[in-house]
């Protein structure tokens, strides 16, 4: 591992980074233009002074997945993360399984940082879900580490009938056809990528109800849907969810609305009032912590 280049170049990347980027203030005492190294730590989940140690040339290799988090952090585009691995001497993220897919796109980011005040996340083409903001963390829930084909939603909505709970009963057929509709359109556009066949043949095995959707070869990307959220705190709650697509078509912003004046807006309101604090063990999306 080349230390005093791992130091230099995380010190250069900070320094270009403005704190507006990032949704941070711009206050009067601010001596520098880039951001502090304590707002680096912050953003990417890790303590100040280890953050600092790296900075100095000093400290233990970090971890691929610190490295990843200092990725998004100081938002990186590809080439330049994969420098950032290749200086701390760990293997890219692409050699596992299509885990580069994870690292999240920096202009996605930052419109995420934007969307303060509505429920947002990232999530990939095979709806594993990369970052969010702290509503959609109080909206859904919490999902398990990325660990295989069941860290994305899809396919646990067909293993996993606990991870139904987030959508009233009567949806349930909806959501259904649509999440296989739009994996129809993923899988014919990454038609020979071994992570999308791999995933979509277990589920044959798996589901019959997905086997037998999946033979009407209905094909339609999500873009926009109505939704019925069942919110433990809140009961159900009717909101618009929208999409934007990366222009590679690997990542998804998604965003939730509801039009001013109605029940949805309102609760809307108070989710941002009670926050994470009445979430239980619900873990349907993975929480923003800039990993």
């Amino acid at each position: 591992m080349n230390l005093p280049e791992l130091a230099a170049f995380l010190k250069s990347r900070r320094d270009r980074v403005r704190p507006a980027d990032v949704g941070l203030p711009v206050g009067p005492r601010r001596r520098v233009p880039g951001l502090r190294r304590e707002e680096v730590a912050q953003l990417a989940g890790l303590s100040a002074d280890y953050y600092t140690e790296l900075e100095r040339g000093r400290g233990a290799q970090p971890s691929a997945q610190t490295l990843s988090a200092l990725a998004r952090a100081l938002r990186l585009g590809g080439d330049q993360r994969d420098h950032l691995f290749h200086l701390a001497d760990r293997p890219l993220p692409e050699s596992a399984h299509g885990v580069g897919a994870r690292h999240v796109q920096p202009a996605l980011l930052g419109l995420l940082d934007r969307l303060a005040t509505t429920p947002a996340q990232v999530i990939t083409d095979l709806h594993e879900t990369l970052v969010q903001n702290e509503l959609a963390v109080a909206l859904l829930g919490r999902a398990p580490e990325p660990r295989g084909p069941a860290t994305g939603f899809a396919y646990r909505w067909f293993t996993d009938p606990a991870s139904r709970a987030v959508y009233p009963a009567e949806d349930h057929a909806h959501h259904s056809r649509v999440f296989v509709a739009d994996l129809q359109a993923v899988a014919a556009r990454r038609s020979r990528d071994s992570e999308v066949a791999g995933m979509t043949a277990a589920l044959r095995r798996r589901s019959e109800e997905f086997a037998a959707l999946w033979d009407t070869h209905d094909v339609g990307l999500r873009r926009t849907d109505h939704k019925r959220i069942v919110h433990p705190t809140l009961g159900v709650i009717e909101l618009d969810c929208h999409s934007l697509f990366s222009e590679d078509g690997r990542q998804r912003l998604l965003w939730f609305t509801a039009p001013p004046g109605t029940e949805g807006a309102a609760q809307l309101e108070l989710l941002g009032v009670i926050g994470t604090q009445d979430m239980g063990a619900d873990e349907n999306v993975s929480s923003r912590t800039r990993r």
